[in-house]
């Protein structure tokens, strides 16, 4: 664990606020790569990704201290203290979506090939993400092929990065892309979950992040298969 990277006179760099400002970066410019060929206007993708990762974090936030209330109402200091850790990804997916949604309509941008443009950065950065998390101790579990869990799951989170880069530059259906993304990371969730020790079960032995998993990839296979009838 290291959560501290330095100091500065007054100023302490966290490791996790570093990572997720390289996500950030990395994301953006990933997604920036593409954006001419998927008719995305290159100048509206920072913008876009600012909006979303503000909304995503305070989404992240708010779910991950609703999930740990007890801890925060006898610590109520802490909730600001975003250099300790404490983000849920389904909590930011949820409002970094919205916010997205909304930021798009207002200036008339196509909502589906934004998605679909930015999925594969969205991986990227959950992957970087997920180092920060290994160096903050948080997201902890048992470790798998020798490897700490925060590490296995950054793995796997590039993989489905590889994954939806390659899709992206294939023949696709509009949609299909985001929806692919959402899929394989609940696919990917819901067993990684078994592994991790900070999520207690709620119902027979599975966690509230098995039963979203669960949810999540079924809504995205039913969108998926609604995609190809509709396109066929």
């Amino acid at each position: 664990m290291h959560p501290v990277i330095g100091t500065l006179g007054p100023f302490t760099f966290y490791s996790y606020g570093l990572m997720l400002v390289v996500a950030f970066f990395v994301a953006t410019g990933v997604a920036r790569a593409t954006a001419v060929k998927n008719k995305i206007p290159p100048e509206a993708v920072f913008n876009f990704s600012f909006l979303v990762l503000v909304a995503g974090i305070f989404g992240a936030r708010i779910l991950y201290i609703i999930e740990h209330f007890s801890y925060y109402r006898a610590k109520p200091y802490e909730i600001i203290m975003l250099q300790h850790g404490g983000l849920s990804w389904f909590g930011g997916l949820v409002a970094g979506s919205l916010g997205g949604v909304i930021y798009l309509r207002r200036h008339r941008q196509p909502i589906i090939a934004f998605f679909d443009n930015f999925a594969p950065a969205l991986a990227f950065a959950h992957a970087i993400g997920r180092i920060g998390c290994f160096l903050n101790g948080c997201c902890f579990g048992r470790p798998l092929c020798g490897l700490p869990l925060q590490i296995v799951s950054s793995l796997l989170l590039f993989l489905i990065f590889l994954v939806l880069w390659f899709l992206q530059r294939a023949p696709h259906r509009r949609g299909s892309i985001f929806f692919t993304y959402l899929l394989l990371y609940s696919l990917k969730r819901f067993f990684v979950e078994f592994l991790r020790l900070d999520n207690p079960p709620v119902w027979r032995g599975f966690s509230l992040f098995h039963l979203i998993s669960v949810a999540l990839f079924t809504g995205s296979l039913a969108a998926l298969y609604v995609i190809r009838k509709k396109n066929s």
